[in-house]
């Protein structure tokens, strides 16, 4: 009888590992480095500043933490998808990640001597554009 290996990953999001444009290994991580270059260039075109890349606490991490024109601290989770099945990038934001990007935002709070105004946003990035929702979680501030 024939046997079938069966992975937990979805095969419309590929391998862990594939092959970059120049034949070298293009990881998840490279490609969420990537997609984490191109946010931050997107937002810093739109007049955010960064403060903090990639900044990580005990149960969770934000990609960014810019400031936005007007003071207002913005912090940033960006998604990318290469392909739009299954709700693309936006719908990969889970209740649970939505919590570790709340818990990340406070414990960072936590750390400034005040706390200033503040947003939550998504960058999500398909194969064909790139989307930034302000406020993305209509939370105005972290709980």
């Amino acid at each position: 009888m024939r046997t079938f290996k069966t992975s937990a990953r979805d095969p419309a999001r590929g391998s862990a590992t594939e092959r970059a444009k120049d034949g070298t290994k293009d990881t998840a991580k490279a490609r969420g480095e990537r997609a984490e270059a191109r946010a931050l260039a997107y937002l810093q075109g739109q007049g955010l500043a960064l403060v903090v890349r990639n900044y990580r606490c005990k149960g969770g991490e934000l990609d960014l933490v810019m400031r936005a024109p007007d003071g207002t601290l913005v912090f940033v989770e960006v998604r990318s998808r290469s392909s739009d099945a299954f709700g693309g990038a936006l719908a990969s934001i889970t209740t649970t990640k939505r919590q570790r990007i709340l818990q990340a935002a406070n414990h960072y709070l936590a750390t400034l001597d005040h706390a200033p105004r503040c947003r939550l946003d998504v960058v999500a990035i398909g194969p064909r554009r790139l989307e930034w929702l302000r406020d993305a979680f209509g939370a105005g501030e972290p709980e």
